[in-house]
Formats: C-alpha cells, structure tokens, sequence
C-alpha cells in the first residue's frame, strides 16, 4: 500500500468526533488556565517532562523507575541507569523542539530532525537503506511496511511539514489535524529508531504551536501505555481500512482524560507549594527564598549541588539549609552510592500516581 499526501479529502469532522472535540478543547482550556496560576511555569517544565518522557520511553519498552529517574540529571551527567539517561534524552529533546517552536512559530523538518537527534543521539537523519518493517511483538509477521525510497520519505516529509505549518492546506480543528498528522509521521516512519518517540513530541509541539498550550506538559504517552494495543490497532486500520473517525476519537478522549488529570496533578502541586511556601517562611525566615522552594519543587530529589547552583550559595551554606529542611519535616536524606538526595516525599508521591 503506498501512502498518500496530505491533506486527506473525506470529511472527517463527523457528529462524534464534533462532540468529543468540544469535550477535549474544554480540557484543554482547562489545563492552560490552571498552568498560568503556577508563579514559575519552569518547575513543570523540569518535573512534568520527565513524567512524560518516562512514559513515552516505557511504549518503546525503555523501562525505569521514577526514583531512577528523578535521581538522575543531564547537565550532570549522572545517571542512575541506562534507560534514565535515555529518558532524560527524551525530555530534552521535547524542550528542545518546544525552544525551536517558540522562536521560529513553525514547526519544520529540520526541527524535527534535531528533535530525533537529540532522542537518539545520533545524525542518521531519514532512512535511506531499505527493509525497515514494523512487526507484531508477539507474533513477529510484518503489520505494516512504511515507504522504502528516501527519494519517496523526503517528499512525503516535505508535504507533512507544509501540512503542520499552512492551515490553508485543510480546514480542520487543530486537534483533528494533530491525530491526522501522528498517523502520517509514523506511518512514514521517516528515522531507523526514535519515530514513536519523536512522533508524541510532535503532538505537545502542534498544540502550543496552534497557542492550545504555552507549555509542554500534557501527556498523552501515560495515555497510550494505559490502551497500548488499541493505539497499534487503530493506527493500522487507518492504513487497512481507512477507518479515519475511530482513530481520531481514540487521540481525542486521550487529550481530554490527560488534560483533566493534568489539571489535577497541577494543583496539587500549587497547593504543596503554598503549603512549604508558608510553613519555611513562617518557621524559617532566613532560610526562605522563591529559589529555595523552586529548587525543592524542580528537583523532587534534590542534592548539595543542586541548591548551590541555583541559589549561588557556599555548599556549607547547602548543607545548613538541607538539613535544616529535613529536621523540620519537608525532605527526607537517602544515601544512594556515595550520593546523598534530599527527596520532597509529597511531590514525589504525586507524580508517581
């Protein structure tokens, strides 16, 4: 079967797909309001993206514990195994592509590519060697063979990045259009490796870029692990049966059940804040700054070093403070290797559920 450019021309705006684009929208307006209460966004930046990247990671079967996770960190280069450092990768390339979106307003190929790059660390760029086929896990027969020729991918690519970018192309909601564009990226299955991983990160990067979110931070991969085999399902019968209208409701009850549970974790985590907020400033005055607490809140296990870097202070100073904090019942210390962590237990509690 050979795929089609885009856009498609059956009407796929159909009485369902009406209703649950009004439900999900609404979700969605939802999470932007609740995101905008938050006095520094980056904190669920740093937090919430790494949920996300973990999530998206366990579909590849890129398996890690959240303490493996939140133990770990980029810039430092320290990772507390494998599938951490490759979880992290993930979140960086999602803040990567959410910079490049931000700055250009355009979502293109070469953004993607440095989006894949940053995934997989490596320059392979598109496929240009043919035999890639996408498999049953369990059986192991061919279920879907994307385009072979590069000459074909390039062309397909170019056409899906004038389709993200010109809205003139089809007249459609934006989340209609996001479901439609999932399906067409990893049906081209453009790179050797990383195209799940690269293909969610296109969906956040379609919503802010269409101004549905200012940040990055819904999570339909959490989503797509709960209903794995109907994601694959219905991906394939789009490409066996055209069967357009179960598919983009299956990506729209996703926005709207991940946006709704967003908006929960959100202010739970603004309710914490509030909380720690008060009882340091009330019970430790000298101790309270806005960089304490945001530290205590990027960093659910936050370290010695952490706290230096972000308030510019002696790490006997760090020390006194983490203590102090821990004494007073808001962090807890674990040694893990020759490694002390700090872990806000609350925060941490929530974003494991």
């Amino acid at each position: 079967m050979s795929l089609s450019p885009l856009p498609l021309k059956q009407e796929l705006e159909t009485k369902a797909v009406l209703k649950k684009l009004s439900q999900a929208h609404r979700a969605l307006a939802e999470l932007k309001g609740i995101i905008t209460s938050i006095p520094n966004q980056s904190i669920l930046l740093e937090t919430l993206t790494l949920r996300e990247a973990r999530e998206s990671s366990a579909i590849e079967n890129i398996i890690s514990t959240f303490d493996e996770v939140y133990q770990s960190n980029l810039v430092s280069n320290i990772f507390a195994s494998p599938a951490a450092k490759e979880v992290h990768q993930y979140a960086a390339a999602l803040k990567k592509g959410f910079e490049l979106v931000k700055k250009y307003d355009l979502l293109t190929n070469n953004h993607i590519l440095e989006i894949q790059q940053v995934v997989e660390q490596n320059r392979a760029g598109f496929r240009k060697l043919p035999g890639t086929k996408l498999l049953n896990d369990k059986t192991g027969e061919v279920v879907y063979t994307p385009p072979q020729d590069y000459d074909a991918i390039v062309t397909l690519m170019q056409n899906l990045e004038t389709f993200i970018n010109d809205d003139n192309m089809m007249d459609a909601d934006p989340l209609v259009k996001m479901a439609i564009i999932h399906h067409q990226f990893e049906s081209i299955h453009p790179f050797y490796d990383g195209n799940g991983r690269t293909g969610r990160i296109i969906n956040i990067l379609y919503l802010v870029l269409k101004g549905l979110l200012h940040l990055p931070v819904l999570y339909l991969s959490r989503y797509i692990i709960q209903h794995k085999h109907d994601y694959y399902r219905l991906l394939q019968e789009v490409r066996d049966k055209g069967k357009w209208e179960d598919w983009i409701l299956f990506m729209l009850n996703g926005v709207e059940k991940t946006a709704a549970e967003s908006v929960v974790s959100i202010t739970v985590i603004k309710v914490l804040m509030q909380q720690y907020k008060h009882q340091i400033r009330n019970n430790h005055p000298k101790l309270y700054s806005q960089d304490l607490l945001n530290n205590l809140f990027k960093y659910p296990y936050t370290k010695i070093e952490f706290l230096q870097t972000d308030l510019q202070i002696s790490r006997s100073t760090a020390i006194r403070y983490l203590n102090t904090l821990v004494k007073a019942g808001i962090l807890t210390k674990h040694k893990v290797g020759r490694d002390n962590f700090f872990l806000n237990e609350k925060l941490f509690a929530l974003l494991k559920r």
